[in-house]
């Protein structure tokens, strides 16, 4: 058997993509694989650090703004898209012959899953998100299966007929412990516990909301915080704790410019608070936390804001969107949950019973189903 990948642009594309082929080789370990995305994208240092073959394609992502140099852009983006990325995807995929095309979003899925189908060759795409990308639309009503990670996402496309329910995978299976054993292995006092991060890069708006509601939690008493501000936002957090008035607590305060134990937080806090990116909502209904949801608003097509109302709806997480953010809206909306046990058990509650098990393999049986058992 021998299978495509289409993924690039976030690690919300490419990570799904990896847990799918992991899962592919260790069941069916004579399984070839093959990447393709673009050649300096993330996709290309995240697949080859996993062990698997990839192949560059140059492609370009559309700009929104109609200024000049935008518009020299897209037309050199459409170039990519209609004719040379088409032009080489078409050569890679004479020259490997795989039996299956499997994308899972980003702007390089749309091109080679239309080549492969084209080509007679049976595809498939995945939808981490609750709204669904650009190339999950286009290949809703082609591709032979379209996979989704959420309900939800099957009310924005014109053609569900393919359209199967699968969660997201995950590359590993969280190792969940209980909140006690997570703040030992920690060094944190087992009290009520924050888990707070704004992305890789940070959050300006978030960093500074945050540091005021340390400053409430500092006033209210035994509150452990542990905070991820994220690259260059060291100082900004700095300046911001000293501005809340925020005293140095080594005892209840964990301050990380990265997370690289995002697991065992998770596990030891109560209530998390952090950006709606899809994997991010896997892991919240994965370990099953209550969570305030701030997404991240120059996300493409907004789709973090729908990931949060998948969330919101079934009464697991709130929602404050970026412009609405301000330091006394967020420890207002804290210290609510915070005084209320019982409603923050329920949306606990509510989380867990969102997880989607063993997403993985349900994706490999539709595989299975699709391609049929003896092309593994």
């Amino acid at each position: 058997m021998k299978v495509i990948f289409a993924a690039g642009g976030t690690a919300g594309h490419i990570n799904p993509a990896l847990a799918i082929a992991d899962k592919m080789k260790s069941v069916f370990p004579e399984t070839e694989i093959l990447f393709i995305g673009t050649p300096n994208g993330m996709e290309s240092r995240l697949v080859t650090k996993a062990g698997y073959d990839f192949r560059g394609v140059e492609m370009s992502g559309f700009r929104r703004d109609i200024s000049p140099s935008a518009m020299l852009k897209n037309v050199q983006a459409a170039y990519r898209y209609l004719v040379s990325a088409k032009i080489a995807v078409r050569r890679i995929i004479k020259e490997y012959k795989p039996d299956l095309a499997v994308g899972t979003g980003g702007y390089v899925t749309g091109t080679v899953l239309r080549q492969a189908a084209a080509m007679g060759i049976k595809t498939v795409t995945h939808e981490s998100n609750s709204y669904p990308g650009a190339a999950t639309k286009l290949l809703s009503n082609k591709a032979d299966k379209v996979l989704l990670a959420t309900e939800d996402a099957k009310k924005y496309l014109k053609d569900s007929s393919r359209c199967v329910i699968t969660g997201n995978p995950l590359r590993t299976n969280i190792p969940i412990e209980e909140r006690s054993v997570a703040r030992k292995r920690l060094g944190l006092p087992d009290c009520f516990t924050v888990l707070s991060f704004g992305g890789s890069l940070g959050a300006n708006k978030i960093t500074e909301a945050v540091a005021e509601l340390i400053a409430w939690e500092q006033k209210t008493g035994e509150i452990n915080h542990i905070h991820s501000y994220g690259g260059k936002n060291k100082e900004l957090f700095e300046n911001a704790l000293k501005e809340s008035g925020v005293r140095e607590d080594k005892q209840h305060y964990i301050f990380r410019e990265y997370i690289d134990n995002m697991y065992t937080c998770m596990c030891a806090a109560d209530l998390i608070i952090s950006r709606a990116g899809a994997m991010t909502i896997t892991e919240l209904t994965e370990i099953g936390r209550p969570s305030i949801l701030i997404p991240y608003p120059a996300a493409a097509e907004n789709h973090q804001y729908y990931n949060a109302l998948t969330l919101v709806n079934e009464n697991a997480a709130i929602l404050i969107e970026d412009k609405n953010l301000t330091k006394a809206k967020l420890v207002d909306e804290a210290s609510k949950l915070y005084s209320d046990a019982a409603r923050l058990g329920l949306m606990e509650q509510n989380a867990k019973k969102m997880r989607k098990a063993n997403a993985a393999d349900i994706i490999l049986k539709e595989i299975v189903n699709l391609v049929g058992e003896d092309k593994f």
